[in-house]
C-alpha cells in the first residue's frame, strides 16, 4: 500500500514537472545555440571593423555571461521556479557594485570609447592631461605612454577620453617652428638665401609641404627670421637639432652675425 503510494505521487511528479523539465531542457539547448550564434555573428563584425583583440576578448566574454544569465532565469522560470527574487538580487547586487565602481566603470567605457574610435593608437607621439608621449599600450582601464625622457606615464582613459587629446602623429608629418636673429646691418635676402639653403640640403626635412622662412620680427637688437620646415615624426627632433647646428655654421661662415649680449666694463678714472 505504502509503495503504491509512492508509485502514485511519483507518477504525479512526472506529470506535473515532466513536461516542464524537458521544455527547460528543450530551452537551455536551443538558447546555448543561439548565443553561440550571436557571439560567433559579433565576432566576425569586431574583426571586420578591427577591434582591438583585448576589447573583442572582453566585449565578448561580457556579452556571453549576460545572455547566459538570462537564459538560465529562463529556463528557472520554466521549471516553476519563482524567478522575480531572483532578478532583485541581481539588479540589487549589479547597482551596488556599479556605485563602488564608478571610477572603474568610468575609465573602462573611457577605454571602450578609445578602442572603438581609435583617436590614438599605439607608436602616436600625443599630448593629453599636461602630458606628451609617445603610444606604448592601451589597456581597458588606462592608457600607458612613454615620455621623451624615457618615463612611463600611465593615464585612466575616463579622464583621456573626456579630455583634449593632441595627436602629433595622425597627419604623418610636422612642421617644426624656429626663430633665428641676425644683426640689423645684415642684408635680409642673403640670410634668407643662407636659412632656405640650410634647409633644402637637409635630406630629412620635406619638400612637401615646401619649407619657408620669413622676417618674423624687427626687434630691439636683430631681426628676426621665421623658420619652418616639415618632417616626419620620427625625424622630428633630428631637424630641430639638426637646424640649429647647420644654421649657426652657415651664418658664421657667410659673414652674418647671430647678435649676443656684450659686457661692457667701464672705469672709473682717479
Amino acid at each position: 500500500m505504502d509503495i503504491q503510494k509512492w508509485i502514485d505521487k511519483g507518477y504525479d511528479l512526472i506529470v506535473d514537472f515532466g513536461p516542464r523539465v524537458l521544455a527547460a531542457i528543450a530551452i537551455w539547448i536551443v538558447g546555448s545555440i543561439i548565443i553561440k550564434n550571436v557571439l560567433k555573428g559579433i565576432r566576425k563584425v569586431m574583426t571586420k571593423r578591427d577591434y582591438d583583440e583585448s576589447l573583442k576578448k572582453f566585449l565578448l566574454n561580457l556579452l556571453s555571461w549576460a545572455l547566459k544569465i538570462v537564459l538560465i532565469v529562463v529556463v528557472l522560470g520554466t521549471v516553476g521556479i519563482e524567478t522575480t527574487s531572483f532578478a532583485a538580487i541581481l539588479a540589487a547586487a549589479g547597482l551596488a557594485i556599479g556605485l563602488a565602481l564608478q571610477g572603474s566603470l568610468a575609465n573602462f567605457a573611457g577605454g571602450v570609447l578609445i578602442m572603438i574610435f581609435k583617436p590614438i593608437k599605439i607608436g602616436d607621439l600625443i599630448e593629453a592631461q599636461g602630458e606628451l608621449g609617445v603610444v606604448k599600450e592601451i589597456e581597458i582601464f588606462t592608457t600607458k605612454l612613454l615620455s621623451p625622457t624615457n618615463k612611463e606615464i600611465i593615464i585612466p582613459n575616463g579622464v583621456l577620453s573626456n579630455g583634449n587629446i593632441v595627436n602629433y602623429s595622425s597627419e604623418g608629418k610636422l612642421r617644426v617652428d624656429l626663430t633665428f636673429g641676425v644683426g640689423y646691418e645684415s642684408d635680409i635676402k642673403q640670410t634668407k638665401e643662407v636659412l632656405m639653403n640650410v634647409l633644402t640640403s637637409n635630406p630629412k626635412v620635406l619638400k612637401d609641404p615646401a619649407p619657408s622662412v620669413n622676417v618674423s620680427e624687427l626687434a630691439d637688437s636683430s631681426i628676426n627670421f621665421a623658420v619652418r620646415p616639415w618632417s616626419s615624426v620620427a625625424d622630428y627632433w633630428d631637424v630641430y637639432f639638426e637646424t640649429h647646428e647647420n644654421v649657426k655654421n652657415a651664418l658664421d661662415a657667410a659673414g652674418i652675425e647671430i647678435p649676443y649680449p656684450h659686457a661692457v666694463e667701464i672705469k672709473k678714472e682717479g
